[in-house]
């Protein structure tokens, strides 16, 4: 007896579909069903000849490639669209970085006033001199120190957060119509906040291991998260030994609330409110600033029309010289609270840290490192967004 038409799936996917007509033999109380081959129609989606006859041409990774490559074209907002725009936007992330280690390294010590470095900072050749003091110190790998933490953050951070600003921007900006200023900041806030909280214990550790500049104290990857994880108990002894003494307790280790102290893993996290505060203008305004840029430059300058690469990278330039000037001085509020352990205070909270940088050089403690910071953001931004966008099109998402 021949049934009607029925889909059943063809391949590895949930699309597309294949028809088949089937027969249903009745035979010892149960339905068997046995499909034609003649009956099949691939879908505008399949080479001709899907399925294969063999079971392992049918499951090759070129095979599963196209058929994802298929989807993410069709539908943005599949699965295969979001996964792979976030693996652009990993890839881009650790590009970006890469190539301004050596600048991210010598501002990390700027703005945490190192000892060694702290007369460096705001002269006019403070940068060349710095580098120099590490190159003759420890050599190129000195320039890189903690880089591979800064890998292991920067990949799941980027790739988050371009994913996540796709999916915003598909929400809040469905037409051209709707691209307005507002939905352009909180699409970028948005993203920018959520990746911040998924990745910042790896954030921290980074800055502990740019921070050490003498060989008698520099540490290991491991040795770093080991000595972070144990300034909790730090924490908890010192307080007992105050009480025990019946001292009334001016350590600045109270000045962490004690739920958060009852968290097992809070020192991973220390500066993490106002880094949160900070990426609100920092991930909003990029986003903000390269979404208009983007939308309105052909109607001024004709070149980048058919220079999309070109457009990109100036883009990104502009949006993160805007951005970072926006964002700076909760940056280095940040950066002091993230050293804090390693200065022997591991309970520096952000007035305190304020209060530390305005007592040595006023307001305009809160712009040291800005110059360079100025060096490392714009290219660091403008490669970012240019590397996303170049594999979006090379993966034809």
């Amino acid at each position: 007896m021949i049934t009607p038409y029925h889909m059943v799936q063809s391949g590895p996917s949930q699309i597309p579909y294949t028809y088949v007509a089937t027969t249903s033999i009745r035979g010892k109380g149960k339905e068997r069903e046995r499909a034609f081959s003649d009956f099949i129609a691939s879908s505008p989606l399949e080479e001709p000849g899907w399925p294969p006859a063999r079971e392992s041409e049918r499951w090759t990774k070129s095979e599963l490639w196209k058929r994802s490559r298929a989807r993410a074209k069709s539908d943005k907002t599949s699965w295969d669209y979001v996964l792979t725009s976030g693996v652009a936007g990993g890839i881009a992330g650790c590009v970006a970085k890469t190539a301004i280690a050596p600048l991210d390294r010598v501002k990390i010590l700027f703005q945490t006033s190192n000892v060694d470095f702290r007369k460096f900072a705001g002269t006019p050749l403070g940068l060349i001199h710095a580098t120099g003091v590490i190159y003759r110190t420890s050599g190129v790998r000195g320039l890189f120190q903690g880089h591979s933490a800064t890998l292991m953050r920067i990949f799941p951070y980027a790739g988050i957060k371009y994913m996540l600003y796709d999916w915003m921007e598909r929400i809040l900006i469905p037409t051209p119509d709707h691209r307005t200023p507002t939905r352009f900041f909180i699409a970028g806030a948005t993203s920018g906040v959520t990746s911040v909280l998924l990745t910042y214990p790896l954030e921290l550790i980074r800055v502990r291991l740019a921070y050490q500049t003498k060989i008698s104290e520099r540490t290991s990857l491991l040795e770093a998260v080991k000595s972070i994880y144990n300034e909790r108990f730090i924490t908890t002894s010192t307080t007992s030994n105050i009480i025990e003494q019946g001292k009334k307790s001016s350590s600045q280790n109270h000045n962490i609330s004690p739920f958060i102290r009852s968290i097992p893993l809070y020192p991973f996290y220390r500066g993490f409110s106002i880094t949160i505060i900070g990426m609100i203008p920092y991930a909003g305004v990029s986003f903000l600033t390269y979404g208009t840029l983007k939308k309105n430059i052909n109607n001024y300058f004709n070149y980048f029309k058919d220079k999309p690469t070109q457009r990109d990278l100036t883009c990104g330039a502009i949006a993160g010289l805007v951005s970072q000037t926006a964002s700076y001085p909760f940056e280095v509020i940040r950066r002091r609270m993230q050293v804090g352990g390693a200065k022997g205070n591991s309970s520096l909270n952000s007035k305190q840290a304020i209060q530390a940088i305005y007592n040595v050089k006023g307001w305009k403690g809160f712009f040291v490192g800005l110059s360079i910071g100025y060096v490392k953001v714009i290219p660091m931004t403008s490669i970012s967004f240019a590397t996303w966008q170049l594999l979006k099109r090379a993966w034809e998402l």
